[in-house]
């Protein structure tokens, strides 16, 4: 499918990079080098996924379900919300302790403080984008350079040791999947369980 193949193929400049023996579930996880400077900084790790957050949400009120663009906004607002969810409920789950928190990769079940399997983060970025890959990447192919975000974002969540390298791959996968999901419904889920004002959305309203 179009969406996994350009995230897989982002991330695998991640995997080749880091890919040596190691730990965790794939026997890649390693601390890297800690790097919280220039493009890796956490701040702008937090811009990426907070502007995310806006432009998804924003775009699915604005545009409403009227047209393609604004039925394309409302199937991410599904995956982000559903990833999320899967995402937290992995964490609580395995409670892995992160790499700044140990020096361990296989450290699994360490209470509800360890909190690193999955990445949210490199999660939602991926369910974020993908309906608009699967969507709009045939007839537009620059469409398909969205996957460096979620590929930004998991190369720079193991530089400042938020996550060990199968957390964010781990993350990718789901988000991707429940992208995938989201963006091959008849229609999208959330919007149907809300008023009918919202599925007009505002540009549309006003014209």
């Amino acid at each position: 499918m179009p969406a996994l193949r350009s995230w897989l193929c982002a991330a695998a400049i991640l995997v080749s990079g880091a890919a040596h023996a190691g730990g965790g579930p794939l026997g890649i996880d390693h601390r890297v080098h800690y790097d919280n400077s220039g493009i890796w900084k956490r701040s702008n790790q937090n811009a990426l996924m907070y502007g995310m957050i806006g432009a998804i949400a924003g775009g699915a009120l604005v545009f409403g379900d009227n047209d393609q663009l604004g039925d394309t906004f409302w199937r991410s607002v599904d995956a982000m919300m559903i990833t999320g969810v899967g995402a937290e409920a992995m964490k609580y789950t395995f409670q892995r302790e992160r790499p700044s928190q140990t020096d361990n990769p296989d450290r699994f079940f360490s209470g509800s403080h360890a909190q690193s399997f999955p990445s949210g983060e490199v999660a939602a970025i991926s369910a974020a984008v993908t309906p608009f890959i699967v969507t709009y990447g045939r007839d537009h192919p620059a469409v398909y350079a969205l996957a460096l975000l979620p590929a930004y974002d998991a190369v720079a969540r193991v530089k400042t040791r938020g996550h060990w390298q199968s957390d964010v791959l781990v993350g990718a996968a789901l988000g991707t999947g429940i992208g995938l999901w989201a963006a091959h419904r008849d229609s999208p889920l959330i919007i149907s369980w809300l008023p009918g004002g919202f599925k007009v959305g505002f540009i549309h309203r006003f014209k």
